[in-house]
C-alpha cells in the first residue's frame, strides 16, 4: 500500500502536466495601443472629469444645506433659552421672532 501511493501520485502529476502542456500552445502578445483603445480611454477620462465636477457640486450643495440646518438648530436653542419672553421660534422660516411684532429678533 505504501508503494502504491507514491506511484499513483507520480502518475497523476505526469498526466496533469501532459494535459496542461497540450492545451497551452499559443501565446498572443499585444501592446494594447490602438486608435480604438486610445479613443475609449479619452472618452472614459472625459466622462470621469464631468462626473467629478458634478459630484463636487452636489457635495458643495449638501454641505451648504447641512451648515444651514446646523445654524438653524443653534439659533433655535438660543431662541428657546432666551430671557426675552416675547421670543419664539418659527419653524417654517427658521427664525426667532417677536410675538408682538412678528419681526426677527436676535436671541
Amino acid at each position: 500500500m505504501k508503494k502504491l501511493i507514491p506511484a499513483l501520485m507520480v502518475a497523476l502529476l505526469s498526466a496533469s502536466a501532459f494535459s496542461v502542456s497540450a492545451t497551452n500552445n499559443r501565446v498572443i502578445i499585444e501592446d494594447g495601443s490602438s486608435a480604438a483603445s486610445n479613443e475609449a480611454a479619452r472618452q472614459s477620462k472625459e466622462q470621469w472629469n464631468d462626473t467629478r465636477m458634478l459630484r463636487n457640486k452636489v457635495n458643495s450643495r449638501v454641505e451648504k444645506e447641512f451648515d444651514k440646518t446646523d445654524t438653524a438648530f443653534d439659533t433655535r436653542d438660543k431662541c428657546e433659552q432666551s430671557l426675552n419672553l416675547n421670543a419664539y421660534w418659527e419653524p417654517n422660516t427658521l427664525r426667532c421672532l417677536d410675538r408682538r411684532s412678528g419681526r426677527p429678533i436676535a436671541p
